[in-house]
């Protein structure tokens, strides 16, 4: 059997991305709190072309990695809430952080596919 990498707690990832956009000078929040533990992560990215939604996936080989769950163009808010709710609906212990992103890009290093 392979060795998958560690996972991180939900909680502490959630801390480390809120950081990681603060010092690259953009703000972050939690929208809704999930599972410390093993709770999935939404990203919203806002732009003043519109929103982007990340969904938090992992690899075959257990690797975090992101998907535009809300296409390749952004959305407007209530495109992007709807997908929130649906997924939250899906997940009650889902996280989700929202962040300003002028270019759409989270400010975490992120392997979106």
């Amino acid at each position: 059997m392979e060795d998958r990498p560690p996972r991180v707690k939900a909680g502490l990832w959630v801390k480390m991305a809120l950081r990681m956009a603060d010092l690259g000078g953009r703000s972050g929040a939690v929208l809704r709190k999930g599972d410390p533990d093993a709770g999935g992560v939404l990203v919203v990215l806002r732009s003043r072309d519109g929103l982007a939604v990340l969904s938090q996936i992992r690899t075959a080989e257990g690797e975090l990695s992101w998907m535009r769950a809300t296409g390749p163009v952004p959305v407007e808010q209530a495109a992007a809430d709807a997908y929130v709710e649906r997924q939250v609906g899906f997940d009650p212990d889902l996280w989700v952080l929202e962040f300003d992103a002028p270019d759409l890009l989270p400010p975490f290093e992120a392997r979106i596919i």
